[in-house]
């Protein structure tokens, strides 16, 4: 029963005059015809504290920093305004304190909307649209909460007793039961101010293991940072929560997964990272979808094939990289490539469609299968013993055949890949 915190160094009292010169130089630029927003140069690799994060109902993460906003796990800052255009009609109100997507079916009207809270206002969205009425008073939507918070975090059953929002000032913590209203407030002594993030009981606040651990290195694509242990390295690809860019287990069950720079084998129970470039040279980084046949792993990048052999070291096939269209007779990019044990037909995603190609088939004849009602974009998927796995974000979801996620209407039970896949313990 753990949540995480993003959090970011406590500036109450300079608050007021840090708004006083944005105001004041915000007025300067209008005068001479700029605007201050584009005046702003962000790069979330360089260290810089967040005013809060959120996800979207497509579980995108969103991290936000002053009147600007970084979406998912690498790319530019953009304006917050471009997505939520009403946040710049109350500039007044200062950045993004806190914000939080609500999951809970205890408050229907509310499922699945993204609150975000500046200063004495809260904002409510569903689907990138500001809800009717909105923005309201803090005390109107959650009574008993304080302005000016410094987080908010969800904690659903069963990681609290009830359906419940935490909201962070300063050193006091207060519950909010979504369902009932009633709040307890308490004091965590544990949990540290920092450009990071922890592991905590959001019963007790009490935080286990090595914490606050870099953000940088868990929930975005930047570069390594710091002289660190092989075992650190091993640490952050199990509990990264970047989405993965491919995966795949080999004829004996070893799992290989992509992502960024870096792959992760899981042996049985061990776990092994390291560099793309030290195991696949000639393919570098970044590859868009790997799959296993016949002793062999098929890495897609662009639109292009790399082969290798597995082994120790893995061998790369003479006469590759081949043109994407000549081996497998589509046009890339495509998203994800499996072949199930036993079979020679390669499914590969290319958007919601999967096409079968048949690779003792010469010239290569993709055929469409079916399209993918369920999810509007998959990272990667693989074939292995439980089925298919199919991987969104941080999640994945198992399915027994191909048909049956082609066919089938209801989700499976979600699962974390950190954690479940990967026995991370976060």
């Amino acid at each position: 029963m753990h949540s995480l915190l993003t959090c970011s160094e406590a500036k109450r009292p300079e608050k007021k005059k840090i708004r006083l010169r944005f105001w004041e130089r915000q007025h300067l630029y209008k005068e001479h015809g700029h605007d201050l927003h584009h005046d702003a140069k962000l790069d979330r690799c360089a260290g810089i504290e967040f005013d809060a994060v959120a996800a979207n109902d497509e579980r995108v993460l969103y991290f936000f920093k002053g009147d600007h906003l970084f979406k998912g796990f690498h790319g530019k800052a953009e304006l917050s305004n471009k997505t939520f255009p009403e946040l710049d009609d109350h500039h007044h109100l200062g950045h993004v304190d806190a914000a939080f997507r609500m999951h809970s079916k205890d408050s229907p009207d509310h499922q699945d909307h993204q609150f975000f809270f500046l200063d004495n206002k809260v904002f409510s969205y569903y689907k990138h649209k500001l809800e009717e009425g909105y923005p309201k008073d803090i005390s109107e939507i959650f009574p008993g909460i304080p302005d000016h918070l410094d987080a908010a975090v969800e904690c659903p059953k069963p990681e609290c007793p009830e359906d419940t929002v935490v909201f962070f000032k300063g050193k006091d913590i207060y519950h909010f039961d979504i369902n009932t209203k009633k709040v307890d407030e308490k004091e965590f002594k544990g949990i540290p101010k920092c450009t990071a993030f922890s592991k905590f009981d959001p019963n007790t606040g009490e935080v286990n293991g090595k914490y606050p651990k870099e953000t940088r290195d868990y929930f975005m694509r930047c570069s390594h940072f710091g002289n660190k242990s092989v075992e650190d390295h091993i640490e952050r690809e199990q509990c990264s929560h970047v989405h993965l860019d491919a995966i795949t287990s080999d004829d004996d069950g070893n799992i290989y997964a992509f992502r960024g720079h870096h792959f992760l084998r899981k042996t049985g129970d061990k776990f092994h990272s390291n560099t793309i470039e030290s195991a696949f040279k000639e393919v570098h980084s970044e590859v868009d979808a790997v799959f296993s046949y016949e002793g062999h792993f098929y890495i897609i990048k662009d639109d292009q094939v790399f082969v290798y052999k597995v082994g120790e070291p893995h061998t790369h096939l003479e006469g590759y990289p081949k043109p994407l269209k000549e081996v497998l007779g589509i046009e890339g990019p495509v998203d994800a490539a499996f072949v199930c044990s036993g079979h020679h037909i390669v499914h590969v995603i290319k958007g919601q469609t999967i096409y079968d190609v048949d690779l003792k088939a010469t010239p290569p004849a993709p055929v469409k299968e079916g399209t993918i009602t369920t999810f509007k974009k998959i990272d990667t998927a693989m074939c292995g013993p439980k089925g298919v796995t199919v991987v969104i974000g941080n999640h994945y979801y198992n399915y027994q055949t191909v048909l049956i996620m082609l066919m089938g209407r209801m989700l499976p039970e979600q699962q974390k890949v950190s954690q479940h896949l990967f026995g991370c313990d976060h």
